[in-house]
């Protein structure tokens, strides 16, 4: 059966915002009188909401304050250190032409998400965008795939899910559709094998769904 529908992850995968997560990252840090930690940390912790991002390195009673201040600077740090991952407009184009239907899923907030969409110039290719926030539960739990298949009109054997990470290897998984893991976002190979991904590719340029 042919492929009608492809749901893309965003960070790591189509999007390469790291720059910008980092800054705001640091400068939460700083207005709040914590240490500064390295991209390496922040990358590690990529993936799972920016409130999940923080809360390792922030006490609970200041995590509230320190999300309102990491949110405020992001909207302006996506606009200047956040760009698109080589050969994702170039598989957009592709995929769009040949009339297969694209939703991303993130588990990066919905405002965000759309900043990112807008600001570099692929929201156009997109027929569905879910994000954490506008689900009880976000990745590794497979709601987030599931809904957008059902809203989508397509089965799981139509479908594949593209990330980056051990989490969407998971979440794929769980929801039974094949899923490709490209290395380019803060797991490594070995994490990622574990979940047993359909496939696992060093870049978006290798990629093809058959």
């Amino acid at each position: 059966m042919s492929v009608k529908l492809v749901i893309f992850d965003l960070d790591g995968t189509l999007v390469n915002a790291y720059g910008a997560i980092v800054n705001s990252f640091n400068y939460t840090m700083r207005r709040l009188n914590f240490p500064l930690k390295s991209a390496f940390i922040i990358k590690k912790a990529v993936g799972w909401g920016d409130e999940n991002l923080l809360k390792p390195f922030i006490p609970e009673r200041a995590l509230k304050k320190a999300l309102s201040i990491y949110r405020a600077h992001h909207k302006t740090a996506l606009l200047k250190d956040s760009k698109l991952m080589p050969h994702a407009q170039r598989l957009l184009t592709r995929l769009k032409r040949q009339g297969i239907k694209l939703a991303v899923a993130s588990n990066r907030p919905t405002k965000f998400s759309l900043i990112l969409l807008r600001h570099l110039e692929i929201k156009k290719y997109f027929d569905y965008c879910l994000c954490a926030d506008k689900l009880k539960f976000g990745k590794p739990r497979p709601e987030i795939l599931n809904k957008i298949i059902r809203r989508m009109g397509a089965k799981k054997n139509q479908a594949f899910y593209v990330g980056d990470m051990a989490i969407d290897a998971e979440a794929g998984r769980r929801a039974g559709i094949k899923t490709i893991v490209v290395l380019t976002g803060s797991s490594s190979g070995a994490e990622v094998k574990r979940e047993k991904p359909f496939r696992v590719l060093r870049s978006l340029s290798r990629i093809s769904f058959d």
